[in-house]
């Protein structure tokens, strides 16, 4: 699928410029046109409750295949967050959490809680040479597990989870990745990183509605459900026993909001429609000529380290840009003199153009 095709795919991009996709982005045909089928069958008594209830179990499939994971290692969330604080409450209580000071609060705050248990957390600051070197030096003979984001939209900065992960196995530590805001666009080198704990929220550059995620682990194991349910038993029955849990990382499996799953299984089918390659390239390259522009324009990028398909700058006067942004019908976040924009695959050159007007006027 070209980017074109992606584009036709969009119906809200006929009058806007949409650069808000690390927020969220607007639906995509195949998935508003699922979650309206259902809604439909809601409202006229057509629910099939056992068919809602399959959509989840379908995504594990399905999210499996496009990352090439085995299924067995895939978890059923709510959010990263959720994702997070699993894994915090089945490690051992001793050693050191390194995290990111500046952390996405749903991969910070669940660490933190580790705090009352015994373990040591280091919050890594970031400095001028960026999230990455600051996050290696932090890890030290003591650490246990480090948590980062391969990408945070509060700069774009792209960790290089290469580099993290030499480090991790240097000394004997685990890795936490949460891909939020990058898996859709950049590729996750999963064969060379081999995350031991890889989490990803899909209503973002999955295009997915909000409330599916997908923790992705071989230590499976050796997790313990945060909210144990008939979802986390290997029986599949309702009604009273003794819990059993699965053996695969089902056991982590929360009960489904239907629509959600429902959604995200027509996301996930339109995803593996593109070719990662292309979609990467396609988006760094805009993202590339948005900061280049940006820079002639007067603006100051914000961050240091590799960037990515998310650009941040610094505007010297955001109230006017502000207004220039909502007349062009541009779509962009804008925070203080913070601007904001994203770049995904149905986006183009044309968008890059129409937010750099709005910079340069």
């Amino acid at each position: 699928m070209t980017p074109v095709q992606f584009r036709g795919l969009f119906p809200a991009l006929a009058d806007r410029v949409w650069l808000d996709t690390p927020a969220s982005p607007p639906g995509a045909v195949p998935v508003t046109q699922a979650l309206m089928t259902a809604l439909t069958d809601w409202r006229d008594g057509r629910l099939d409750a056992s068919e809602w209830e399959r959509a989840a179990p379908a995504t594990r499939l399905a999210f499996a295949r496009y990352l090439g994971v085995a299924p067995r290692d895939v978890a059923l969330l709510g959010s990263v967050a959720e994702a997070a604080a699993t894994v915090a409450a089945s490690l051992p209580a001793t050693g050191t959490v390194v995290i990111g000071d500046d952390e996405f609060r749903s991969n910070l705050f669940p660490w933190l809680g580790l705090r009352a248990t015994g373990c040591r957390i280091v919050r890594a600051r970031t400095g001028p040479a960026g999230r990455t070197e600051s996050i290696l030096a932090a890890i030290d003979a003591t650490t246990t597990l480090v948590a980062v984001s391969h990408v945070l939209s509060i700069d774009g900065e792209r960790v290089d989870l290469n580099r993290v992960r030499a480090a991790t196995h240097a000394v004997g530590a685990r890795l936490f990745v949460d891909a939020t805001q990058s898996l859709g666009v950049l590729r996750p080198e999963l064969a060379s990183v081999r995350p031991d704990y890889l989490a990803v929220h899909g209503y973002k550059w999955l295009l997915c509605p909000r409330g599916a995620a997908w923790l992705v682990t071989p230590h499976h194991d050796e997790l313990r459900p945060l909210q144990p349910s008939w979802k986390s038993a290997v029986d599949g029955g309702y009604f009273g026993g003794s819990p059993q849990l699965a053996s695969n990382a089902a056991r982590c499996d929360t009960s489904p909001a239907w629509l959600s799953w429902i959604g995200a299984g027509a996301a996930l089918e339109l995803m593996s429609r593109l070719l990662e390659a292309a979609v990467e390239e396609h988006c760094l390259d805009l993202s590339r000529t948005f900061r280049d522009g940006a820079r002639h324009a007067g603006a100051v990028p914000v961050g240091a380290g590799q960037p990515s398909h998310i650009a941040v700058v610094r505007v010297s006067d955001p109230d006017a840009l502000r207004r220039r942004l909502r007349s062009s019908r541009v779509q962009a976040y804008l925070a203080g003199d913070r601007l904001r924009v994203g770049f995904h695959y149905f986006n183009n050159h044309d968008d890059v153009s129409a937010a750099l007007r709005a910079l340069s006027t």
